[in-house]
């Protein structure tokens, strides 16, 4: 079933802006052979201040034995990508033009934004960052629910040269506490706080705990910009909301907090944009990184505006008229390029939803599609698995009619789920885009392509423009043909990462030490015999649970900080819904034992430390854990132990073999 080939909407295929394998073989050849031509040609496009030089367009160092590793594309130009996003639309005559409808958390809550609008709002909030003394190159963190003064603080930084650092509004004040440390921003961004479906979660009170920490550690934010979002509705018209006012008392610092309705009152609606050369900074996004402290992934200007463009382009077959909607949070990367810079870069009307699924009822993703006509819709898989297990008639009631594409992102969808997404969602004429791409690749590297690519549920399919895909063993040698390794590309595309805030070495070391001449991305992938890529997940100390990813180091530093606690090591489990969970081994200290309590305390300390998405579903008494003679914790055979899978496989080079046993007798019936 999951090699059947589906294939595209000839409807579809009519207008796509690439509309046959034929077309798309020809761009990709040219885009990997000749890509100063190609981009160069895409780049005109967009408004320049000053062109890139010709000779200076592309160059780059993958190798580490011929030197630092870089990546540079159009030196020498410089452009806005709040100009490109908002005054070029304006101006082009999409003033007027729907750029965002905003869906809130309960249904009876819901707002739009045309493009002349956006543009004030974000020259004004451009303005306010210039009178709390942010100017070119500093750092502005953003802790904020899906609402549009999000979209607007973030341009507002592209707008006078400020690097964004978006954090997901569900870590905890420790997550957010370590990216401003390590950004050391001069600004925070959040809200009073938020509704999730019927749960209050107030960011204030969690970015003052944040900022304590922050404060302690040497370093010191001199603005929070506050947003009145729970009060929005119950303050009379036109009056000014106090901290004291409606709704649940929030802490306040008169030194150093405001309300962004109160900074937006009187300030200037234009902002003259800063012209940014191309390599300058755009935005940082921390991802887990493997030894448990987050990484700044630093996105450029340029070559991210390009890419971001052109995948939206052409992965979603976006076109006037068309509603996209991509349900994920900006505080990942899904939401930086598919939410804000590629929908806004092509003209796009999108939703913006700060809901759940689930709330007020089970059906509430068909009832906005139905609500505004959407055309393009991109979601998780754990998503639509947890959709599925409410049945057919749920999606029935509503009109999906207008779906022409459906996205898969975050991590390989399993064919049930497509094909569900297929049959249902998409009456079996919409393609899927199944996804494939990174927090570092800054946008899709591996994905078909509507009204091109036959389709292969479960698989990403073929390489995006620009990438070159390769597959190597565990001694960097090419596997031609059908097989399975390491997935490595072998050149950059523009929207690639260029390092890592502040750590160039790691950047190397993490990306570029394993196999010299080679970007590895830390997963693994086979090739079919029809040369179709299939993403088979991390082959690192990563997890990836309903599309965040984590490290076994983030999670397992956590568990041990617990004074009951002498080891723990953390393996992701098969889930029939997140895709994976975490399964947790975990030593107790003598005298200690692993019972109801300690489990609950356990996956407390991991919800309050990193956040909810992160709590383990499992957790294991282990009196050993699986070692080398050297003291490597072997994750592999803790994986098998945690599926139920007796095929382990080589256990010669544990230093106690029978622990293995041990562990099998005692795993829970999960």
């Amino acid at each position: 079933m999951a090699d059947k080939i589906y294939y595209p909407n000839p409807e579809l295929s009519k207008n796509a802006h690439c509309s046959c394998m034929e077309q798309y073989k020809r761009m990709h050849e040219k885009s990997v052979k000749n890509p100063v031509e190609f981009w160069g040609e895409i780049s005109k496009q967009f408004y320049w201040e000053t062109p890139a030089v010709e000779d200076k367009f592309f160059s780059y160092n993958f190798d580490i034995n011929k030197g630092d590793v870089f990546i540079k594309w159009m030196e020498g130009a410089s452009t806005n990508i709040s100009f490109n996003l908002l005054d070029k639309n304006v101006k082009s005559g999409n003033g007027d033009k729907i750029a965002y409808y905003w869906e809130g958390n309960d249904p009876d809550d819901y707002s739009r934004l045309t493009y002349r609008k956006l543009l004030e709002e974000v020259c004004k909030f451009a303005n306010v960052l210039k009178s709390k003394g942010v100017t070119k190159g500093d750092r502005v963190t953003i802790y904020m629910p899906m609402i549009l003064e999000l979209p607007v603080a973030m341009l507002a930084c592209t707008r006078i040269g400020a690097v964004h650092s978006v954090v997901f509004g569900g870590y905890s004040s420790d997550a957010l506490a370590e990216r401003i440390l390590d950004s050391k921003a001069k600004v925070l961004i959040t809200t009073d706080g938020v509704w999730r479906g019927d749960k209050l979660i107030l960011l204030k009170a969690i970015c003052d705990d944040a900022l304590n920490k922050v404060k302690n550690n040497g370093h010191e934010v001199e603005s929070c910009v506050v947003v009145a979002h729970l009060r929005r509705l119950s303050a009379p018209q036109g009056s000014k909301v106090k901290a004291d006012t409606t709704g649940p008392r929030i802490p306040w610092d008169d030194d150093r907090d405001c309300w962004w309705h109160d900074e937006m009152e009187d300030v200037e609606s234009r902002c003259y944009p800063v012209w940014m050369a191309a390599e300058d900074p755009l935005f940082i996004l921390y991802t887990s990184g493997s030894t448990g402290k987050p990484k700044g992934v630093l996105h450029t200007t340029a070559g991210y505006l390009i890419y971001a463009a052109t995948t939206f382009k052409y992965v979603f077959d976006y076109h006037p008229g068309d509603v996209y909607w991509c349900t994920a949070d900006v505080g990942w990367i899904t939401g930086h390029t598919y939410v804000v810079y590629g929908p806004l870069a092509n003209g796009a009307t999108s939703v913006i939803f700060e809901g759940t699924p689930f709330y007020p009822d089970n059906d509430r993703y068909w009832s906005v599609i139905d609500k505004y006509k959407v055309s393009q819709f991109y979601t998780a898989p754990t998503a639509i698995r947890s959709l599925m297990k409410f049945g057919d008639d749920l999606v029935k009631k509503h009109n999906l009619s207008t779906l022409k594409v459906l996205g898969s992102v975050g991590e390989p969808i399993n064919p049930e789920a497509w094909l569900w997404f297929y049959n249902l969602i998409g009456r079996e004429k919409c393609s899927i885009a199944d996804t494939f791409w990174q927090t570092e690749t800054g946008g899709h590297v591996i994905t078909p392509l509507p009204g091109a690519t036959p389709m292969k549920p479960g698989s990403a399919t073929f390489p995006f423009f620009g990438v070159l895909p390769e597959l190597v063993d565990e001694d960097g040698r090419l596997i031609e043909g059908e097989g399975e390794g390491f997935l490595v590309f072998r050149q950059p595309w523009p929207g690639m990462m260029r390092t890592l805030y502040g750590n160039q070495q790691r950047f190397q070391n993490t990306y570029f030490d394993r196999f010299h001449g080679y970007y590895c991305t830390g997963d693994g992938a086979r090739r079919d015999e029809d040369g179709y890529l299939w993403i088979t997940g991390r082959i690192d100390d990563m997890l990836n649970v309903s599309g965040h990813l984590m490290s076994t180091a983030e999670v397992e530093s956590v568990l041990t900080e617990h004074t009951s606690v002498a080891e723990a090591a953390v393996v992701s489990k098969p889930h029939p819904v997140k895709g994976q969970c975490l399964y947790c081994f975990v030593t107790p200290n003598e005298g200690s034992v692993i019972d109801k309590k300690l489990q609950d305390e356990l996956k407390k300390k991991v919800r309050d430390k990193i956040g909810p998405f992160a709590q383990p579903d499992v957790i294991q008494y282990a009196p050993g854990l699986p070692k080398t003679r050297s003291g490597k914790i072997m994750r592999r055979i803790l994986r098998k132990i945690a599926a139920g899978d007796r095929n382990i496989g080589d256990i010669s080079t544990l230093a106690d073999e029978n622990i293995v046993d041990v562990l099998f007798q005692l795993r829970p019936q999960v």
